[in-house]
């Protein structure tokens, strides 16, 4: 009866967003990032929302063109200006509009710029009370809040089980090893971020914390490291999760072939099918070092959308010489759909989980 009401519901889902622009649902697939402190009506990234109804931006402090200045985030007071003109550029006022903010190493909301700054890594909470732990992520949530973030690229979900791993292990972003250990406390983070309507994104799937390369930087296989137990988080956080990311590590048991943001097998089939997920699916930077080092935008696209990833991310943080304007990204992806390379369907599904997503904040 109810998988009745689901197919029902998501009929006239369908239908009623028949109407919309192929442009505009391909549009709300992106997550941009992009240069600049303000974003005022004649500015670039104002004018891409605008025209292409982009649907995400992820902000970031530290400005890999020029070190002496900051990206996106200077000031507090600054920073709320800037979201505030980037949801008046979109033509809903539900912009997503994302940092990376776990504690620890991974704060972007740093002292320097007068805010709290000293959250502490997940290694750490894992130390302290339940009260404690509580107030800590209510006070994350409220920072985030308050000046306009809605959307928070955490918690980690990666097990700690490998202390090789520089990434999840040596940076302390994991709570642990045991995955109903790691998702009691990603439970808690993610119960305060909504407390203040801040979403949330569970990462890495299928599992980071085995792995000893970066896919920052390369390519990294994790075929005979990866434990299937890593997937075990997302299980139990099925239903409370907002998101999920994926990340590129490549695992040959899983995909001979693609790296997991670009597999079909792992995202459709594993995270959608085997585990049920049916919400948001949103990539790692495709920018990353794992992809764009084997891939072609074109592909990368063409991958990630069949995949069934939702929203793609791309920075436009890791290499000053590869930034891709929003128009280039929105062109190719119709190109893929004229060619029949990628199917409407397939932006459908994911425009309606992310409109659904949306209803949230």
């Amino acid at each position: 009866m109810f998988m009745k009401i689901l197919t029902i519901v998501t009929f006239f889902s369908v239908c009623l967003f028949a109407e919309i622009p192929l442009e505009q649902k391909i549009g709300q697939m992106l997550m941009v990032g992009f240069h600049g402190t303000s974003a005022p009506a004649n500015s670039q990234i104002c004018k891409d929302i605008k025209t292409y109804h982009i649907g995400a931006v992820i902000l970031f402090d530290y400005n890999p063109v020029n070190k002496n200045e900051p990206k996106n985030i200077a000031t507090r007071k600054q920073l709320k200006k800037l979201t505030s003109q980037l949801q008046v550029c979109s033509y809903d006022g539900k912009l997503l509009i994302a940092v990376d903010q776990e504690g620890g190493k991974v704060q972007r909301l740093k002292t320097k710029y007068g805010f709290y700054g000293k959250f502490p890594k997940a290694s750490d909470v894992v130390k302290m009370d339940q009260s404690q732990i509580k107030s800590t992520y209510t006070k994350m949530s409220k920072e985030l809040k308050n000046v306009g973030i809605n959307y928070d690229l955490a918690p980690v979900v990666d097990l700690d089980i490998n202390p090789k791993n520089h990434v999840i292990h040596g940076l302390g972003r994991s709570f642990g090893k045991d995955p109903e250990i790691v998702a009691k406390y990603a439970n808690i983070f993610i119960d305060a971020m909504h407390h203040y309507g801040v979403l949330t994104a569970l990462k890495h799937f299928p599992g980071h914390g085995s792995s000893v390369g970066d896919t920052h930087k390369g390519f990294v296989d994790v075929t005979q490291l990866w434990n299937k137990v890593e997937m075990e988080p997302y299980r139990l956080l099925n239903k409370k999760a907002d998101t999920v990311m994926v990340a590129h590590v490549f695992n040959k048991k899983l995909d001979s072939k693609y790296p997991a943001t670009l597999s079909r097998k792992t995202v459709h089939g594993l995270l959608r099918k085997v585990l049920g997920f049916n919400g948001v699916v949103i990539t790692d930077d495709l920018q990353m070092g794992a992809i764009s080092q084997k891939y072609s935008l074109k592909k990368t696209l063409d991958l990630a959308i069949n995949a069934g990833d939702d929203i793609l991310l791309f920075g436009n943080q890791l290499d000053p010489k590869k930034i891709v304007s929003s128009r280039k990204l929105v062109n190719t992806i119709i190109a893929l759909v004229k060619n029949g390379e990628v199917g409407k369907k397939q932006i459908e599904k994911s425009y309606i989980r992310i409109q659904t997503l949306k209803k949230r904040l």
